[in-house]
């Protein structure tokens, strides 16, 4: 079950997206609108959730939160992994020095994620609900024929949105 924090910042994902797209935007526009449907905020198709397998994920966090953060931030793409969990899936973020963990819930069209986040050389994830600041919550929707994104609205950390894109490894 969500944390009353994150329920909150579920229900706040489109003020998350309005907040912080015009300022990364004004930031980088070459760099948004050449990921087309990625941020476009109400482009989520049908059937999200994606299946189990390894995936490519590149990070991108939009609308810096406090002054030294930048409005837009694109990372390379890490590796990834969903697993199937029995009635659920994981997802997982394998590389990079802040890898999101968690779990994925059908949830009518989409998918919700709660997780937590595994910083720098840590082996082992909190459990959720543990750790305000690790505590992670977020949609995964489908934008493409074999491309998803996860939002995770108002992270701890550096930003107002951060938006993990997911393609499969091949």
């Amino acid at each position: 079950m969500a944390t009353p924090a994150d329920r909150d910042r579920l229900r706040r994902w489109r003020d998350a997206w309005m907040t912080a797209l015009p300022r990364a935007r004004a930031a980088d526009p070459a760099a948004i609108a050449a990921q087309g449907a990625l941020f476009v905020p109400d482009a989520a198709l049908m059937e999200s959730a994606p299946p189990a397998g390894r995936y490519r994920c590149r990070v991108f966090k939009l609308g810096g939160a406090g002054s030294a953060m930048r409005d837009f931030t694109a990372y390379p793409a890490f590796d990834c992994v969903i697993r199937d969990e029995g009635s659920v899936r994981s997802f997982y973020k394998e590389t990079g020095s802040q890898r999101p963990v968690g779990l994925l819930f059908p949830d009518g069209d989409r998918t919700i994620f709660l997780g937590t986040l595994l910083l720098g050389e840590e082996r082992a994830a909190l459990q959720y609900g543990q750790d305000r600041d690790r505590d992670m919550a977020g949609m995964l929707e489908r934008v493409g024929e074999r491309r998803w994104r996860l939002v995770l609205p108002y992270p701890r950390f550096e930003s107002l949105l951060d938006v993990i894109e997911l393609v499969p490894a091949e």
